[in-house]
C-alpha cells in the first residue's frame, strides 16, 4: 500500500494525542493527520461538510462526552460513514469491548502500548491489516 493516507485519531488523554500524532508523522504514508478529543468531536469532524471524507479513523474507547463505542455505532449506521475503516486503540484489554467493536465492524482492536517506542508500531499495524483486507 503506497497511497497517502489521511487519518482521524479521537483520543482524549494529551499527552497520548501528542505520542500517537508523532507516531503516524514519522510514517511516511499519512499524510494528513486530524485529531480531536472525544466520540462527539469525531462525529463533528465527520460530519463537517467542509473537511474532507478520512481514510482511516482511529478511536480510544474510553473518553468524556462521548466514548469510541458510542462514535463507532454512530458511524456503523451512517451510510455515508460506514465505508471508512475503523481502529480501536486502548489500555482496556477487554473481551466484551473487543467482541462489541468486531461487531462493529472495526478491523482492528489495537492496545496502547506501554513502552513509548511501540507507539510507531501503531501506523504499521493499520497499513498492515488494511493491506490484508484489501488483498483478501
Amino acid at each position: 500500500m503506497n497511497q497517502q493516507l489521511h487519518i482521524v485519531i479521537a483520543e482524549d488523554d494529551e499527552d497520548d494525542r501528542f505520542i500517537i500524532e508523532e507516531s503516524f508523522r514519522r510514517n511516511s504514508q499519512f499524510t494528513t493527520i486530524h485529531l480531536v478529543k472525544n466520540g462527539r468531536e469525531l462525529l463533528d469532524y465527520l460530519h463537517a461538510p467542509e473537511k474532507p471524507k478520512p481514510d482511516v479513523i482511529l478511536t480510544d474507547i474510553n473518553m468524556p462526552i462521548m466514548d469510541g463505542i458510542q462514535a463507532l455505532k454512530a458511524i456503523c449506521k451512517d451510510k455515508e460513514l460506514n465505508d471508512i475503516p475503523t481502529f480501536v486503540y486502548s489500555t482496556t484489554v477487554n473481551p466484551v469491548y473487543q467482541m462489541k467493536c468486531r461487531e462493529l465492524g472495526t478491523k482492528g482492536y489495537l492496545t496502547k502500548p506501554t513502552a513509548l517506542e511501540d507507539f510507531n508500531k501503531i501506523p504499521e499495524q493499520i497499513i498492515s491489516i488494511m493491506e490484508d483486507v484489501s488483498t483478501s
